[in-house]
Parts: C-alpha cells; sequence; structure tokens
C-alpha cells in the first residue's frame, strides 16, 4: 500500500499568521516547520499502523516547510522546484492521497489563510468546478485513477474537500474566524484578512491527525469505493480569475486542453 503525502503549512495547526509563520524571513518560519513535521509524523504513524507499505511525503509549501531532521525516517521525502510543474512525481504507482496541513481555496468563508497557489487568486475553476490547491490535486489524482482518502487542515478546508470528495476522512484542526468571500479585497488586503484563527492544541492536533489517518486507511483497504473518485472527464477547461496585485489589474485566464488535465494545471 503506497501513500502520496501532499503538505502545507497554512493548515497546520498553531500556524498563526502568513508573514511571521511561513515565509523564511518570519520569526516562527523554524517553528512553523516543526509543527508542520510533527503532524505529518502523525500521519505516518497512522498510514503504517493501518498497513501502509511505503509512504512518500510531498513538501509542497513554496517556501519550503519541512524539518527533515525531524522526519519520520520510514518515509522518502520530495522537495524540488515546488510549485513546479505538475504531477508532482504522482503516477499510477500510488494507491492513494492524503494531505497534511492544507488550507482552503480562495474565497472560503470562515478560512484561516485562505489562498489559491497565491493571493491575487480570486476564483479558479476547471470545467465549472471552483477548486483550490486540494481540488486541483484530487482532480489530477482522478485523472490517474488515484483516490484521495485524507486529509487535515483548517475547518474550511475540512469542509471543501468533504463536499468535493465524499467519503473522504478528514480532520480540522483550527477554525478562520473572518465571514464572507473577501472577494472585494485586492491581493494585498486578501493576504492580511484571514489571518484570525481559534486553534486546538498542537498535541491534540496530532492525536486527532493520527486516528485519522490510520481511520482512513483502514477504510480504503477495506472498500476503495468508499472513498469517492471524482468524475473527470475531457475536454478540460481552465478559467482563473485574479484580484489586482497593485501592478496588475483584475482580470481572467482561460486555457483549454482537447484531453489532458495535466498539461492544462501547468498551461
Amino acid at each position: 500500500m503506497k501513500i502520496y503525502l501532499m503538505t502545507d503549512m497554512e493548515g497546520v495547526c498553531g500556524v498563526a499568521s502568513h508573514d511571521i509563520w511561513v515565509t523564511p524571513e518570519g520569526r516562527y518560519y523554524e517553528a512553523g516547520k516543526e509543527l508542520l513535521t510533527r503532524e505529518i509524523n502523525a500521519a505516518v504513524e497512522g498510514f503504517f499502523a493501518a498497513g501502509a507499505d511505503e509512504i512518500v511525503v510531498i513538501d509542497g509549501h513554496g517556501y519550503g516547510g519541512i524539518n527533515q531532521l525531524l522526519l519520520d525516517n520510514r518515509v522518502s521525502y520530495v522537495r524540488g522546484a515546488l510549485p513546479g510543474p505538475y504531477p508532482f512525481m504522482l503516477d499510477e504507482t500510488y494507491d492513494a492521497i492524503a494531505w497534511v496541513g492544507q488550507h482552503a481555496k480562495a474565497g472560503a468563508e470562515y478560512a484561516h489563510l485562505a489562498h489559491t497557489g497565491w493571493f491575487n487568486v480570486l476564483d479558479y475553476q476547471i470545467n465549472g468546478t471552483s477548486v483550490g490547491e486540494f481540488g486541483q490535486f484530487a482532480m489530477l489524482g482522478a485523472f490517474l485513477g488515484v483516490r484521495s482518502i485524507f486529509g487535515a487542515g483548517d475547518e474550511a478546508f475540512v469542509k471543501e474537500a468533504s463536499a468535493l470528495v465524499p467519503g473522504i476522512e478528514t480532520v480540522s484542526v483550527k477554525k478562520g474566524l473572518m465571514p464572507g468571500s473577501g472577494d472585494e479585497y485586492d491581493c494585498e488586503g486578501y493576504r492580511e484578512r484571514n489571518n484570525g484563527a481559534i486553534h486546538i492544541h498542537p498535541e491534540k492536533a496530532r492525536l486527532l491527525i493520527r486516528e485519522g489517518a490510520e481511520k482512513a486507511l483502514r477504510r480504503f483497504i477495506q472498500s476503495p469505493e468508499q472513498f469517492t473518485l471524482l468524475d473527470v472527464k475531457a475536454p478540460f477547461t481552465k478559467e482563473v480569475r485574479y484580484r489586482s496585485d497593485g501592478r496588475t489589474p483584475a482580470h481572467t485566464k482561460i486555457c483549454e486542453h482537447p484531453d489532458d488535465i495535466i498539461t492544462l494545471l501547468n498551461m
């Protein structure tokens, strides 16, 4: 049983804001990396307890988010030019995809540090479905025949994941405080908008993640069909609406591809 574990920082319990927690210049960046790594280890413990044979951990945070010295020594670690070209080494050899530290998509209500790629994105749609970073990868996985089984992050992400992939096992570790979509903000304003959240204790979060990961894989081994495989059909259209970022006015970009969602995501 081979698991592809995608990770990010903004959805981690205890990571409280963007600039000082998830960027190399931030005073708490190393602490944020430790919090993420310990959440990853909790998920890894759960997956191995449930019967995983191999776990590949992808450092999906743009600046890098994992402390390799603390990472469980049973896993493989992948870090390259991320964000980079899809599929980030995901292929048909994997049995399932999981997420740790995942944040909600741009515009999500009561989200913490929500964005899609960066804070200048207002909305990102594939074939008319609004998706964030999670949704893009879930669709990519479905295109390759790989099911999404587990995700941990803020409560808005949990709602997003459960709505897009019925049956997915999720764990909420914090809840954002801002109502509304924030669509009226420019890039800089939106980056500052969703910094407030209520966090559970990181140790409790890790216990829940471990339990959730083990439960997810046990369910998957018992019956993979419990986890919806998204119906991803060609042709593919991507429509991305952007906020003004102070240099570029608000605008929309549309890309199409007749049969390959991987090529579409990289366009």
